[in-house]
């Protein structure tokens, strides 16, 4: 490592100590810089001196230099902590033991899933809450109250479409925002605070690391993919976490395609958990095209596979005032970054509107939507989907409320609005994180993969003359 240092002669924001390891764990990026910084020589000595040190050892140098940084945190750990000789006790080990083994974390797996999501984000806050809010707040209040202001002091036809219209910011803004999509949100922030405070999510990642090295991927990618399930474009950031670029790459595909944010996850669940059947196809669906999609994946994009290491904390009750302040601070997130785009989006479909471009995109997708045995109407979901993927949601919502979508056309609409092209806004992190290349890839792969899944689908469910 020393001699290392020695021959690197760029201007580094880190010591040289730190890009000699670095650069002994072969971390991409680190090399691509040290290249960029160093003549060829010295880059080509800097190699040599690499692999003779890798001689040295059978294991990885990443992992030796990961075993050594733990060993020297533990050192430190215990001369400045003093431990309680308090110790863990049976019914913890057990609980601990049967998260974790697969024969039993994986029922477990599926409670959480069924009682966290299906039955409070889908039951409670995609149906009960959001009823509530539609109906008894917006229908009867909101809306109604609105609209006469407008009449009575907005004399701008234009104006008052802006305001309170089929589109407006009241009307299908706010509404979508506060009435459907809050609710949803809301109550799936408060499961991830209490899964994340109980310590599960690591165990989490250690029991899916088998199934995610399927797709290239390991036990750590579950972070950024379960996060995904709160918001795709926070979840393509934290991928900054994971090892290789080969596994970013990989796992920023797979939210792009088969991961729903919340808001959308919630809507599609409020909706389908009504039709049980059709709810398992949606789910066996995305999850069949999330393993053959990372599996292709896994063998197009190259790089060596990553060494999975993590440390388990000890599971343990859940303290109700963090969940609380991490509910709240997630709630404060959605409406300083999310009620904005709401209320932004209803302002470009107004001046879509007024300039014709809105008809003329929603009339470029009609066609394409009818081949999937979809209602021309169901056009507009897939715009307003790239907008934003719970305004696309939210959009189908009110079509499945208004009886326009038969069962099958409600799963078919489902499983290709999931898999469509990400928002805006995560195309946006997707291109400064991995590039406009990759980036536009990334999208036009998830738009030929909805489309071509959502024929197989289509004719499929009519081939076995289900009634959904």
């Amino acid at each position: 490592m020393h001699e290392i240092g020695l021959r690197l002669r760029g201007e580094y924001k880190l010591s040289r100590r730190a890009i000699a390891l670095l650069l002994l764990s072969r971390d991409e990026d680190t090399h691509a810089i040290v290249k960029k910084l160093e003549n060829r020589k010295d880059y080509a000595n800097i190699c040599r001196i690499i692999e003779t040190v890798e001689k040295g050892y059978e294991l990885p140098l990443s992992y030796v230099i990961g075993l050594k940084r733990q060993s020297q945190a533990n050192m430190i750990a215990e001369s400045v902590t003093r431990m309680s000789p308090k110790e863990q006790s049976a019914f913890s080990r057990i609980l601990d033991y049967i998260t974790i083994w697969p024969g039993t974390g994986i029922p477990i797996l599926f409670l959480v899933l069924y009682y966290g999501l299906y039955r409070f984000v889908g039951g409670f806050g995609a149906r009960t809450a959001v009823n509530f809010l539609e109906l008894r707040v917006f229908h009867d209040f909101i809306s109604p109250l609105a609209t006469a202001f407008a009449d009575k002091y907005i004399s701008s036809e234009i104006v008052r479409e802006l305001i309170v219209g089929e589109y407006g910011i009241i009307t299908l803004g706010l509404r979508y925002a506060v009435a459907m999509v809050l609710p949803i949100v809301g109550t799936f922030f408060i499961v991830f605070s209490v899964l994340e405070d109980t310590g599960y999510l690591p165990r989490l990642s250690l029991l899916a690391d088998s199934a995610l090295k399927l797709v290239g991927l390991t036990g750590r990618a579950v972070i950024p993919l379960t996060l995904g399930l709160g918001c795709d474009t926070m979840a393509t950031l934290i991928t900054r976490t994971l090892e290789s670029h080969r596994e970013r790459v990989i796992t920023t595909f797979l939210l792009a395609l088969a991961v729903p944010c919340s808001g959308q996850l919630g809507v599609i669940m409020g909706m389908l958990s009504q039709r049980p059947l059709a709810l398992v196809i949606w789910v066996v669906s995305v999850l069949i095209i999330f393993l053959l999609s990372g599996f292709v994946a896994k063998r197009v994009i190259p790089g060596d596979e990553a060494v999975f290491v993590m440390e388990i904390p000890p599971l343990r009750m859940p303290v109700f005032s963090n969940v609380v302040t991490k509910t709240i601070l997630r709630l404060k997130w959605y409406f300083a970054e999310i009620i904005p785009i709401f209320i932004g989006t209803s302002v470009l479909i107004w001046v879509g509107r007024l300039t014709g471009i809105l008809d003329m995109l929603i009339s470029c997708l009609a066609t394409p939507v009818r081949v999937l045995g979809l209602p021309g109407e169901t056009a507009f979901v897939f715009l307003f989907g790239f907008l934003r993927r719970d305004y696309g949601a939210a959009g189908l919502y009110d079509l499945f409320r208004l009886g326009k979508l038969s069962g099958v056309q409600l799963v078919v609409a489902c499983v290709v609005l999931t898999l469509f092209v990400p928002c805006v806004a995560q195309f946006a992190i997707m291109w400064k994180e991995r590039g406009g290349l990759t980036a536009c890839v990334i999208a036009g792969s998830t738009v030929a993969i909805a489309f071509v899944s959502g024929l197989i689908l289509n004719a499929s469910l009519a081939w076995l003359g289900l009634m959904l």
